[in-house]
């Protein structure tokens, strides 16, 4: 049976400090939401310090070249100048710099010492030629789930026009964080083939995908462009994937309430897919595509497969709220039973998990939940910990950022009736090999 639902998810680690984090800042899920923006210059008002190590992060978790500038602000200059001097130098050295390059949109978003200091990030775009979204992203508040969201709150306050019709058969998506390129593309793929005009917010789909293409790593080369965003109140119908997301879908509905909502906390095992299908279906009419009613079926025998093994397991889950919501709610629809999940920062969603225990928390607090798992999913830093411990005999399956072990974090799929079929065939071959090794 599975663990009852906690009576209360506190809002803070109370720690003094975090050993072996799993949260990621605000800023660094902001700079991801501009890469997948087309032809975006994705600019962080902060120090090189702090840009290099989110360029290096994306580097290595998507071995791919990654768009990512900064104002090099130092303790100095951000004590005796103005915000306004330190981001259009930058903007004119970066551009002078790469000659030919032309951004469509500059996506500025903050850091601590910008926030703390207390600089005019909207005030700037006066002055600036090329459309200019800020995104107030202090790396004190939130991590990187709210820092995505934000900046797709963002781009449709600063951007959207408003509208009072829907154009038929518009949707638009808007995906959390944690959902890769790969991912966006198989959903958007799915709303098409209902006959669907789609977008997504952001779009990373064409972005971080592993194409290799003339000027990659200069400017953001998402799917959606400043022109469509503009136009986005259209909209017929938004849908949001992730909790996270929902600010941003109401930033729409603002800018023309015929908007309709749907929301959907994962679209991770069958319950959750058949709602979203069924959804779609509700609006055109259609019945689904021969290849989705397969991909159902086949999903419905990996639960029959995968039932065995993960119904007798134990899982300890870590990562962004959004991602651990859609992983524990397909491991429990299968019988599998959750100890622990800790998550990077506070979200509503986490109310949802019925788990042994649901926290914010770091490493260091999901180790000592290690000994009785079978199996721990969680990121790359999880396995040193797993390794030295040797009390446990868990597995571990790679989620969430940043992956470093393994090549082609961008093309994983867990959505949908596919991905989830290809979820819990790796967790059970995980568990396979832990549980044979104990023999």
């Amino acid at each position: 049976m599975n663990a009852d639902k906690t009576a209360h998810i506190d809002k803070h680690s109370h720690k003094p400090l975090q050993v072996n984090p799993i949260k990621h800042s605000q800023p660094m899920g902001a700079a991801l939401a501009f890469m997948g923006i087309r032809n975006s210059l994705p600019l962080m008002h902060a120090s090189q310090g702090c840009a290099s190590y989110t360029k290096v992060f994306y580097t290595r978790h998507f071995n791919e070249p990654i768009a990512m500038y900064n104002t090099s602000v130092t303790d100095i200059t951000a004590v005796l100048d103005g915000g306004d001097y330190s981001i259009l130098l930058a903007i004119e050295n970066i551009t002078k710099k790469n000659k030919g390059m032309k951004p469509e949109l500059i996506g500025l978003h903050t850091t601590g010492l910008t926030e703390t200091k207390g600089d005019d990030v909207r005030g700037v775009g006066m002055h600036i030629e090329i459309p200019y979204c800020y995104v107030n992203t202090p790396d004190f508040e939130g991590g990187m789930e709210s820092g995505w969201a934000l900046t797709a709150k963002a781009l449709i306050e600063q951007h959207t026009e408003p509208a009072s019709v829907c154009k038929p058969n518009k949707l638009l998506l808007m995906p959390h964080v944690s959902i890769q390129p790969g991912e966006i593309e198989k959903v958007k793929a799915v709303c098409e083939d209902f006959g669907f005009e789609t977008l997504a917010l952001p779009d990373l789909s064409t972005s971080l995908d592993g194409y290799l293409s003339e000027g990659q790593g200069k400017l953001g080369t998402g799917a959606i462009g400043i022109d469509d965003i503009k136009a986005l109140a259209d909209t017929e119908t938004v849908i949001t994937i992730g909790h996270s997301m929902k600010i941003a879908a109401i930033a729409l509905q603002k800018k023309n309430a015929a908007v309709t909502h749907i929301h959907f906390d994962h679209l991770m095992g069958l319950d959750a897919n058949d709602n979203f299908v069924a959804e779609l279906m509700k609006i055109r009419h259609i019945d689904p595509t021969p290849s989705l009613k397969r991909w159902r079926g086949r999903l419905q025998d990996a639960m029959l497969d995968s039932h065995f093994l993960i119904g007798s397991s134990r899982f300890v889950v870590t990562g962004e709220p959004d991602m651990c919501v859609g992983i524990c709610a397909l491991l429990q629809s299968v019988g599998g039973t959750i100890d622990a999940v800790v998550a990077t920062t506070y979200s509503e969603a986490l109310e949802h998990i019925e788990a042994g225990e649901v926290f914010i928390g770091d490493l260091e607090d999901a180790a000592k939940h290690f000994d009785h798992a079978d199996l721990v999913i969680s990121n790359f830093h999880a396995e040193r910990l797993l390794h030295m411990n040797d009390k446990s005999h868990a597995g571990l399956m790679l989620r969430g950022f940043p992956n470093y072990e393994e090549l082609g974090n961008q093309l994983k799929n867990d959505q949908l009736y596919e991905g989830s079929c290809f979820f819990l065939f790796e967790a059970s071959n995980i568990l396979r090999r832990v549980k044979h090794s104990q023999h």
